[in-house]
């Protein structure tokens, strides 16, 4: 008997993004596996989890928006077990 062992690829969700400089942010998100972004939910919530912004990645699995005054918590929602967030603390310029 010939065993063969296959492993299984992780579709972790990935998100990076930056301050503009010109008091916007863009994400750019994807997949471990390489798959694209586009059509995924993003929302912007204030420190109370207050929605502030939302919108989708667009075709290229990027999402600008507009940068809030206060703390605020960037969340990319492609569903269960595939969010992530981050905070605008972590948001370099």
């Amino acid at each position: 008997m010939i065993f063969a062992a296959t492993t299984v690829q992780a579709h972790k969700p990935l998100v990076s993004c930056v301050d503009n400089g010109d008091n916007t942010i863009t994400c750019q998100g994807g997949f471990s596996d390489g798959s694209s972004a586009a059509g995924v939910m993003m929302q912007i919530k204030a420190r109370d989890g207050r929605v502030l912004q939302r919108g989708l990645m667009d075709d290229n699995s990027e999402f600008t928006f507009s940068k809030p005054r206060d703390e605020f918590v960037v969340l990319f929602d492609a569903g269960p077990e595939h969010r992530v967030r981050v905070p605008g603390s972590r948001i370099a310029q």
